[in-house]
């Protein structure tokens, strides 16, 4: 019911910025909250920002680093990240929470985009 795009990946050396993409193309599916996640090797998947209505939320590491922003008219959620650090290297995935009608609630994941910052 809910395919996402994900886009906006890449290099970058430490200082710059990168702005990721997640477009959902979703049917019979009411979307409430859209994020990101990331995934270092060796490390636990972890919540990187959430929002959900007016409300957003961010992991310690990066808050006043990243901005997560969304448009609803395009089911479109965006990470501004800037003053990248090493340590964000990771794969990034979108992540998406509603209702399916009928039905219940339901999560989706995005196959993930590669952040590679470089000192």
């Amino acid at each position: 019911q809910v395919q996402l795009e994900e886009s906006g990946g890449g290099l970058v050396q430490a200082g710059r910025s990168l702005r990721l993409s997640c477009a959902a193309s979703a049917s019979n599916f009411i979307i409430n909250a859209m994020g990101w996640y990331h995934q270092a090797p060796g490390k636990q998947r972890e919540l990187v920002a959430r929002i959900s209505g007016g409300s957003t939320n961010y992991a310690d590491s990066v808050k006043g680093r990243f901005t997560i922003s969304r448009d609803n008219a395009k089911n479109t959620v965006y990470l501004q990240m800037n003053s990248l650090k090493p340590d964000d290297t990771a794969v990034y995935y979108c992540n998406v929470l509603g209702w399916k009608i009928p039905g219940g609630e339901a999560e989706y994941w995005g196959q993930g985009t590669q952040v590679t910052v470089s000192s």
